[in-house]
């Protein structure tokens, strides 16, 4: 099961949306709006992130593997609301 970091949380709640580890084994995280309603699954499990990368690598792998991530989705990244933008914000912490 996927382990949430307090920094995850926080960028879930600056967005407003809870965040769990998701009950889909395919999936790291399931994501609810204020009121409880799913919202969807995202996060590939299988893959890294940047938290994890963060965590077993150090920061400076982890944003040059954030750069890569973002250079093969970024048409994915802008569309709010979507899977790649959630991914982006709560996976790879982007901005």
């Amino acid at each position: 099961m996927y382990k949430i970091t307090k920094e995850q949380y926080h960028l879930a709640k600056h967005i407003g949306v809870e965040i769990f580890p998701s009950d889909n084994p395919k999936y790291k995280l399931d994501i609810y709006d204020q009121n409880g309603l799913y919202i969807l699954s995202c996060g590939a499990n299988g893959y890294n992130d940047y938290f994890i990368y963060k965590n077993k690598n150090g920061i400076d792998i982890a944003n040059k593997k954030r750069e890569l991530y973002y250079s093969r989705h970024y048409k994915d990244l802008s569309k709010i609301g979507s899977k790649g933008w959630y991914s982006w914000i709560l996976l790879w912490n982007g901005e």
